[in-house]
């Protein structure tokens, strides 16, 4: 059955790769973006398909959202400011995307009697973990002023869910990365680093890298959304974790990317003073995502940065960058 979508930073890096599939699937996409950290570049192949509508404008705009959720019967709500080090110089914007943008959703959803909303909430909302694997019932404990602005966005969502019924899925997707990916802030370690042993420099990290995270490659991630997509009915105002269910440290990481690409003797890591608001440990536990979606990952953190190292020694990464933002025009 075709269904009408609006996805909320559609433009952006994981927005993007979902807009793609559920164009292909023959659904009818509509995608929502100030263009402020998502690209034109994104979603070029979509620009003249008839199943593709764009709007550039803001999310915290609530007559604008309140117009384009109309006739949509699902929200992908992934827009955000999604840079750590940005709200910790800037709170109140990041406060005012991440906080009034999902208000200003959550209301046109009850307005147009929107059949779901998905929310993209973060890990980051737990703060470092306080016991492995983290479960959905794990303490929110934010420790940035962006980990806290998803924290309160997502208890907004619970709210609507208890005060009005909205029928909403809060997704916390652990460290997602792949093609597209900005190589900029706190979440973009894995590209940061590859760009640079591509460019024959040594990895940066901050602190001592004992860090760990659960990194999900981009395709487990659209699997992860998806999954919710087709069978959100026994999900309505509960959060689920998709991950991997395995942390994997910083310097670890770095080690990969320097043997992948077969410059271990020449690139040691630089490491620099540690990060404020960084979180020093994330770890899924995937145990309802299992049990009410049959959600497994595919990629392990060899396979993922195998098949990313992949696409920019192909040049996706100089492509995406070189297009314009003309097919917006």
């Amino acid at each position: 059955m075709t269904k009408r979508i609006l996805i909320t930073g559609g433009a952006g890096f994981i927005g993007s790769h979902l807009a793609e599939k559920y164009v292909e699937e023959g659904h009818l996409v509509k995608v929502l973006d100030n263009f402020s950290s998502g690209s034109p570049n994104n979603i070029r192949g979509l620009f003249n398909h008839r199943n593709f509508k764009v709007v550039n404008g803001d999310v915290t705009d609530r007559e604008l959202v309140r117009r384009v959720a109309m006739d949509v019967d699902v929200i992908l709500h992934l827009a955000a400011e999604i840079h750590v080090d940005k709200s910790i110089f800037d709170s109140e914007h990041t406060c005012k995307v991440n906080i009034n943008g999902t208000l200003s959703v959550l209301d046109a959803a009850l307005e147009n009697d929107v059949k779901v909303v998905v929310y993209a909430s973060s890990s980051e909302v737990y703060g470092s973990a306080q016991y492995v694997p983290m479960d959905e019932n794990h303490q929110l404990n934010p420790a940035s002023p962006y980990a806290a602005s998803k924290a309160a966005a997502d208890r907004l969502c619970f709210a609507y869910s208890n005060t009005y019924g909205l029928p909403i899925v809060i997704v916390r997707c652990f460290n997602t990365y792949g093609p597209r990916q900005a190589d900029l802030g706190y979440s973009a370690v894995i590209p940061n680093f590859i760009r640079r042993v591509m460019s024959g420099l040594p990895p940066v990290i901050y602190g001592d890298g004992k860090q760990t995270r659960d990194y999900m490659y981009i395709k487990d991630a659209v699997k992860a959304y998806d999954s919710v997509m087709r069978s959100y009915d026994h999900l309505l105002g509960r959060a689920v974790n998709f991950g991997t269910g395995r942390e994997v440290s910083i310097l670890e990481i770095a080690g990969l990317i320097v043997r992948k690409w077969g410059k271990e003797e020449k690139l040691e890591p630089i490491h620099a003073a540690p990060r404020p608001g960084e979180v020093k440990r994330l770890c899924a536990d995937t145990t309802f995502a299992r049990r009410e979606l049959n959600f497994e990952t595919e990629y392990g953190i060899e396979k993922g940065i195998g098949e990313l190292i992949q696409w920019y020694a192909n040049g996706g990464v100089d492509e995406w960058r070189a297009y314009t933002k003309s097919g917006l025009e």
